[in-house]
């Protein structure tokens, strides 16, 4: 007997339905790329499951540009909007922008020059003349810079050094002052008791 048809709708069982979608986008996956090797074709296959993981498939022969370009010119029909081909537009022109500061930062290095003639190697010399003139001031202006900073720093310096000794003679001056304090005190603690001086000879008028 052969299989019966199945019937083409969605699988409601979670599980039954992620098997079912490994192996079919396994099997259209291998036909991509059987008849890319097979037929001499140029596919493109993009597939995106329903958690939103893509999976895809480009022949080795091309890529995905230029498939969605010849796909844009053969069908006529519009892939971007005009917001998208002016975007496109600029690209290329910042692309071409680079490539030509790149020649022009080559010339100034002194690479790649054999091709200019004279008229472009003066106008290259005079670029160069000009950038080590504004080169020159811009060292000049760091190096006074430093200068000024270094003027500030030395005034700083002297007037932390003249604070210093201020402080230095305020303690000497207090230090000397509690020394003779206490070298008064020391004194007056060493004295001997007081005693009354008595005559060693009899009073006169005891005599009398």
């Amino acid at each position: 007997m052969g299989r019966g048809k199945i019937e083409i709708k969605r699988i409601e069982n979670s599980s039954n339905r992620q098997v079912t979608y490994s192996k079919r986008k396994n099997g259209i996956l291998k036909k991509a790329k059987e008849i890319t090797v097979l037929c001499d074709a140029q596919v493109s296959l993009i597939i995106f499951a329903a958690s939103g993981k893509m999976h895809d498939y480009i022949s080795p022969s091309t890529t995905l540009i230029d498939i969605l370009e010849r796909y844009h010119k053969t069908s006529g029909k519009r892939l971007w909007d005009a917001k998208h081909e002016n975007l496109n537009g600029e690209i290329e022109r910042l692309k071409k922008e680079n490539d030509s500061m790149q020649i022009e930062l080559r010339h100034l290095k002194g690479e790649d020059i054999n091709s200019l003639n004279y008229k472009e190697l003066m106008a290259l010399e005079d670029a160069l003349e000009t950038g080590l003139v504004s080169v020159r001031e811009k060292q000049m202006d760091v190096y006074r810079m430093f200068r000024r900073n270094d003027k500030i720093l030395e005034e700083e310096n002297r007037e932390l050094n003249f604070l210093w000794q201020q402080r230095l003679a305020v303690e000497g001056s207090r230090e000397m002052e509690n020394g003779f304090d206490q070298s008064v005190r020391d004194y007056n603690s060493q004295m001997p008791f007081a005693f009354r001086v008595q005559p060693m000879q009899p009073n006169l008028q005891e005599r009398i």
